[in-house]
């Protein structure tokens, strides 16, 4: 079955009234006793209220100038428990290694054996390393999710400061966080 809306129904640019309009107010019918949520179609009209960043493949692509051919990526690994100079380690034998980018996991903020700091410029360090070495283009999505707004734009901040073209933020903030 499907079920259409107006568009009429939804404020301009709000991921957090579609989902609640949407998930929430569908699955909260208490007549329905199974539903499934498949497939969202969204109508282009809509999508052009909503003035974020510029995001998707295409996009990273051409911050990491990759064309004609799969990103290659990972996720640095161990997750937890490396010193910043140790994780920067890791994010340049990633890279050197032929990686495109290497990201945070989600559970890397700022924890007392490496501070996000430490880890944004051991990081890039490593990222201008591998592109140095490699003469390319290479990522780190640096996470930059922390308890509060004001730490996360300082984090995105300083994440432009060093000259990386990429970070990230955890879908856990919320739908409001992330348009923030």
């Amino acid at each position: 079955a499907y079920i259409a809306y107006e568009l009429d129904l939804f404020e301009e640019g709000s991921l957090a009234n579609l989902t609640a309009s949407i998930i929430g107010n569908v699955f909260g019918f208490k007549a329905v006793n199974a539903l499934r949520l498949e497939d969202m179609r969204i109508p282009v009209a809509y999508l052009k209220t909503f003035q974020g960043p510029a995001t998707g493949v295409i996009v990273e692509r051409e911050r990491l100038d990759k064309y004609g051919r799969p990103l290659l990526g990972a996720t640095v690994k161990p997750k937890l428990g490396l010193s910043g100079k140790n994780y920067g380690r890791v994010v340049y034998e990633g890279l050197k290694g032929g990686l495109d980018f290497l990201k945070d996991d989600e559970n890397i903020n700022s924890q007392p054996f490496m501070r996000w700091r430490e880890r944004f410029l051991f990081g890039i360090e490593g990222v201008n390393r591998a592109a140095a070495a490699a003469g390319e283009v290479k990522g780190h999505y640096f996470n930059v999710t922390a308890g509060t707004m004001e730490d996360m734009y300082e984090r995105a901040e300083f994440c432009r400061e060093i000259g990386s073209v990429i970070c990230m933020i955890d879908l856990v903030i919320g739908y409001t966080a992330i348009q923030s």
